[in-house]
């Protein structure tokens, strides 16, 4: 008998495999989140991706690839595109937390139908006298709740 012959035994298992769970959507990424963000913003402003990525003195296409989440922007990059859009880097930053807590409460809760409240969006931009824009005051799923970043 050959040395091949002998190591190619059937294997029989002693207790039968474990069903395998249904698996979760995978944890979204930061870098996805405030892409997101940044350009739900960009549109919901009816601006360019040209016209952002001049005003922030960023490139377009490394703009395109950080709202498609294919680049990790640096505080600096994120401040500017955030500022090019009327914003602060404290408003993305809050909005990419806001998504991140309603995705994690969607995974962590049974579906049920006619639940919307892991898709809401909503814009940061409010303008107060003189068209300045306003203060942030929570008014979604972590009313109250302060992130630190």
């Amino acid at each position: 008998m050959s040395i091949r012959a002998t190591n190619q035994a059937d294997v029989i298992p002693l207790r039968p495999l474990p069903a395998v769970a249904p698996a979760l959507p995978r944890e979204p990424l930061w870098r996805d989140l405030v892409g997101e963000v940044l350009r739900r913003e960009r549109q919901a402003q009816g601006r360019t991706l040209k016209d952002v990525a001049e005003a922030a003195r960023i490139s377009m296409p490394y703009l395109s690839e950080v709202e498609r989440g294919l680049k990790e922007a640096s505080s600096e990059v994120l401040a500017a595109a955030a500022q090019a859009l009327g914003l602060n880097l404290a408003d993305i930053l809050a909005l990419a937390g806001e998504r991140l807590v309603s995705l994690a409460a969607a995974r962590s809760r049974p579906r049920s139908l006619g639940s919307s409240a892991a898709g809401g969006h909503r814009s940061v931009r409010s303008t107060g006298p003189a068209g300045s824009v306003g203060a942030m005051r929570p008014s979604g799923p972590m009313d109250g709740v302060l992130l630190a970043a």
